[in-house]
């Protein structure tokens, strides 16, 4: 589920990915700078979506002597929408950093232009 929503955010978001970072790097490097972040939304909104601490109660128990959490629909149906949640944060926080830095950048540059003029 979280790969498949870092798919579903890196084709959303990967053409304006791309146009901001044409404008800010030069055109020799821009493939690679694209690509990094996309593989940098993959691997945060995997980390934020699979909570491998969470999953691990449902296949050992916490304190000994206890039954392990039974995995019901209803749990499922938890884990899943935790997943979404998990991931779809992560993957706004590296986006919100990304664009923060991409907005500083280009009015550096501008304001560097500006002066050459």
């Amino acid at each position: 589920m979280a790969l498949f929503v870092c798919y579903l955010v890196t084709k959303i978001f990967g053409d304006s990915v791309y146009q901001i970072l044409n404008v800010i790097v030069p055109e020799a490097i821009n493939e690679a700078w694209v690509k990094y972040i996309k593989f940098a939304i993959y691997v945060v909104g995997i980390s934020g979506g699979v909570r491998v601490w969470e999953i691990e109660k449902y296949i050992t128990s916490q304190i000994r002597g206890r039954e392990v959490v039974p995995l019901t629909m209803e749990r499922w149906t938890l884990e899943i929408y935790r997943t979404l949640i998990g991931s779809l944060k992560s993957i706004a926080t590296v986006l919100l950093v990304f664009f923060v830095f991409t907005l500083i950048a280009y009015l550096v540059l501008k304001v560097f232009n500006a002066k050459r003029s």
